[in-house]
């Protein structure tokens, strides 16, 4: 969580984008779902740009980004009939440390050999977005734990290897963090040729589509249906489905569907436990490993560490 973010109401933000009320499905103050049915309203205004944002995993928040890579890249993209315009992949100091081998209790300390062991996971998912044709940039979130010399590393790396690479404050400053790199990425946009092509064609069986997920987007040899996702599959390919596109739920922790596997496995297959179709939203969802769909928590979730002092500060957060 960005700590000096001032947040817009959500429908502030709408309307200075043309969303009308109708067409949001807001969720608290600050966040809202909007309708697929904008698309047909819009559709003969100017294109305008899409940026993915991808993370390392794992990212601070326990959350990665790869799924949405894919979700908004591969299947988003086919239902608007637009294409992206550039991707942000935001790396931060403690991920790469945890793909270098280091325990989460270990984080604070500086360790700039575990951030380079760690940055293969980095390489792979700089591989995926080129593999969409896409400019990317790399945000190298910085945390008040990170040192220079763990962040001039990463920069090394990525200018040596041709990569665009920026630093950037989001985490302490909010939004203000982050308008150099914006501005950086406006420029990218307009000055590099964008190649945007899709993983999979829509007319390829289900099976396919996963498969090539799973061996472009996360470098496994292959998929393995069980024979609850085999039946699925069965009735879906009856209701005349298949032609949908895919997206994957499955671990943040590891490019594999197994959370221990860290920095850039290899030699894996990704098992696909389930098939589920959201036939309304229009796609089709793999259910990966062991992984749930309902937010969960760990067996001692942080809020036991945060207190509120008297004079109003804080403690506990992170």
């Amino acid at each position: 969580m960005a700590q000096k973010a001032k947040l817009r109401p959500i429908q502030d933000i709408a309307a200075k984008l043309q969303i009308h009320d109708e067409e949001l499905e807001c969720y608290g103050f600050t966040k809202a779902k909007i309708s697929l049915t904008i698309f047909d309203r819009l559709k003969e205004q100017k294109e305008g740009k899409v940026i993915l944002v991808t993370s390392i995993n794992p990212t601070p928040a326990g959350e990665g980004k790869s799924t949405v890579t894919v979700g908004l890249g591969q299947a988003l993209t086919r239902a608007g009939d637009f294409k992206p315009g550039a991707v942000v992949i935001v790396a931060t100091v403690r991920a790469l440390k945890m793909h270098g081998g280091m325990q989460k209790t270990e984080l604070q300390e500086e360790n700039v050999h575990a951030v380079l062991q760690g940055i293969h996971n980095l390489e792979k998912h700089i591989e995926t977005v080129q593999a969409f044709g896409l400019p990317y940039i790399v945000a190298v979130n910085r945390f008040i734990t990170d040192t220079k010399e763990e962040i001039q590393a990463i920069e090394d790396w990525c200018e040596t290897h041709g990569h665009p690479v920026k630093a950037v404050n989001v985490w302490e400053e909010g939004g203000a963090g982050g308008t150099a790199i914006a501005e950086e990425l406006a420029t990218l946009i307009e000055k590099n040729k964008n190649s945007f092509s899709y993983l999979y064609e829509e007319k390829d069986s289900i099976e396919e589509k996963l498969s090539k997920i799973a061996q472009v987007v996360y470098g496994a040899d292959g998929v393995t249906l069980t024979s609850k996702a085999r039946n699925q599959l069965a009735a879906i390919e009856q209701n005349g489905w298949a032609d949908l596109p895919v997206c994957m739920a499955k671990t943040q922790y590891s490019l594999s569907d197994n959370p221990a596997l860290i920095g850039r496995p290899k030699g894996f297959t990704i098992t696909i436990r389930e098939l589920k179709p959201s036939v309304g939203a229009g796609f089709i969802v793999a259910f990966t490993g062991s992984i749930l769909t309902m937010p969960g928590l760990p067996r001692k979730p942080a809020a036991l560490e945060m207190d509120l002092l008297e004079d109003g500060s804080v403690t506990g957060l992170f």
